[in-house]
């Protein structure tokens, strides 16, 4: 019996004896991987699914690891139900196996996503030169199943720049630094040493998060000293902050500095540990 060579690779096979399976990948010459953004704040990597649309593995700046992979369709779930998500060798590799690597959720209008765990799997399995596959019932016709694949060709060199991106990533992220409360030495507008350290995470990160619209410095003192010069002191800290971020090439426009005094006081100003805390500036960051 002659086998025919385009029975290897058909749009449509047999997927049981009762469903059609639909394959989604590209092939071997279309396959491309790119590292789409790469900075200190995220990585992604992407790829694209011919007449399907995307895949994209992200880890985004965090003080844990972190890993995320989303299937961007062009046309989205219009029902809820399960993907199974394979490891199977390409056409090009037969004579291995292929394993279950988990079920991935499908809901309605959402693009599915699988989280740290599983995504580093799919990006070993790929590293070794296999395809993960993606099988699910199709929501407009009960009589067929779905697959799609993620090809192996061309992936090395991305995932390399990829994973050299994510060991570079911020080990925090902007709901780390987005409300910070800096303390100051008494009479003073020396920060504390925790506060400066502080001050320079905060610094690093507007100086790589262009999208950052404003940052908010609010300046306030205890009640020892008189309300004039405690006020003009409060303005002196807000004033000192905003410098330090204009000198690492923040934009002037994006910061405003007030001093408050002896306004809002957080604690008592009887004891040393109250005056502390009420010694402080306040920096508010907000995103669009």
């Amino acid at each position: 019996m002659k086998i025919l060579p385009f029975a290897l690779s058909a749009a449509v096979t047999a997927f049981s004896c009762n469903a059609m399976v639909r394959h989604y990948e590209a092939d071997l010459y279309d396959s491309s991987w790119q590292v789409a953004e790469n900075s200190r704040l995220k990585c992604t990597l992407t790829h694209q699914i011919p007449n399907y649309g995307e895949a994209v593995f992200s880890s985004v700046a965090n003080r844990q690891l972190n890993m995320n992979f989303e299937l961007d369709m062009l046309r989205l779930p219009d029902t809820y139900g399960l993907a199974e998500v394979r490891s199977m060798p390409p056409s090009w590799k037969p004579g291995h196996g292929g394993r279950v690597i988990a079920q991935m959720d499908l809901h309605k209008q959402f693009s599915p996503s699988l989280s740290k765990k599983v995504a580093w799997t799919m990006l070993s399995e790929l590293e070794q030169g296999m395809n993960p596959k993606m099988f699910y019932q199709d929501w407009y016709n009960e009589t067929n199943k779905v697959a799609v694949g993620l090809s192996p060709a061309r992936f090395s060199k991305a995932y390399q720049s990829f994973v050299s991106c994510v060991g570079n990533l911020l080990n925090y992220s902007f709901e780390d630094i987005s409300y910070t409360v800096l303390n100051y030495q008494s009479n003073s507008d020396e920060l504390t040493k925790a506060s400066k350290k502080r001050i320079s995470m905060i610094t690093e990160y507007l100086a790589l998060d262009s999208e950052l619209e404003i940052v908010l410095i609010d300046a306030f003192t205890d009640s020892y000293g008189g309300r004039w010069p405690n006020l003009k002191l409060s303005e002196k800290r807000a004033a000192k902050i905003q410098k330090h971020f204009i000198d690492a090439g923040i934009d002037i426009a994006r910061i405003t500095a007030t001093g408050y005094g002896e306004k809002r006081h957080i604690a008592s100003n009887q004891t040393v540990l109250g005056r502390e805390q009420n010694r402080r500036v306040v920096i508010r960051m907000d995103k669009p």
